[in-house]
């Protein structure tokens, strides 16, 4: 395990000299622990070769109006496997294959109450500490810039589509959607989900399908920790066949 921005490599090495060290060690033994665990999946699945995945993360969140959140997932071939319900303390299988791991883990409640204790605890205080160590960077805010555009690809339905992007925002979260008349508006509609920018920000799109007749119906709405109020990006005819965003 490798250090990978330098808030972290400043403050972590300095505190805990063997930190990285430790956790490679306990990534590798993981690592031991996965191949073993896809073995059985694989006989599980009747599936005699080819390549196959497991995935876990497990994590906690400290939301900014101080709730708090944590999980544990694990995934086999890029599909839910299994999770963890900290408030029952028993796990959630969707697949008809994961439920005989789902029966095993339920009957350990020793180590189900770990991972509650865990998620509730050790790692909030672990994140309490990265956001102390890296604050000037976690807890900084970046406004989006937004801006609409409309796709000129003729359809034959007289429907035309247009994207609303939001580019350069942080933090990641991010509330973005389409009104009509001032209400939330879903019907043709498509989103993608939020990515990261080169430069430590992120960046989102959404898009819908509308009548022309209608543009002034319709707005982006735009919300986050960086901007005072919401923005509302209108459609503003300029000329026949073009449009453009503005502020309302």
């Amino acid at each position: 395990m490798k250090p990978r921005v330098s808030w972290i490599e400043k403050y972590v090495g300095k505190e805990d000299p063997q930190y990285w060290d430790r956790n490679t060690q306990i990534l590798r033994d993981t690592e031991e622990s996965f191949r073993g665990s896809l073995e059985i999946l694989r006989y599980r699945y009747n599936q005699s070769e080819g390549f196959h995945i497991i995935q876990a993360r497990y994590g906690c969140e400290l939301r900014r109006d101080g709730s708090k959140g944590g999980f544990v997932q694990d995934g086999y071939d890029g599909r839910d496997f299994i999770s963890f319900d900290k408030e029952t303390l028993t796990w959630v299988a969707p697949d008809p294959q994961a439920q005989i791991t789902q029966r095993k883990w339920d009957a350990l409640p020793a180590r189900n109450e770990y991972f509650k204790s865990y998620l509730e605890k050790e790692c909030i205080e672990w994140l309490e500490k990265h956001l102390s160590y890296g604050k000037e960077t976690l807890l900084r805010t970046e406004p989006p810039d937004v801006t609409l555009d409309r796709d000129k690809t003729e359809v034959e339905d007289g429907m035309e589509t247009h994207i609303c992007q939001v580019h350069g925002f942080y933090p990641r979260e991010i509330d973005a959607f389409w009104t009509r008349d001032g209400e939330v508006w879903l019907q043709d509609t498509l989103h993608k989900s939020v990515a990261p920018n080169a430069d430590g920000t992120y960046h989102y799109w959404l898009s819908i399908r509308i009548d022309p007749k209608e543009r002034s119906r319709y707005r982006c709405h735009v919300q986050h920790d960086s901007l005072q109020e919401p923005l509302d990006l209108a459609l503003e005819v300029f000329e026949v066949g073009a449009a453009a965003g503005t502020r309302a």
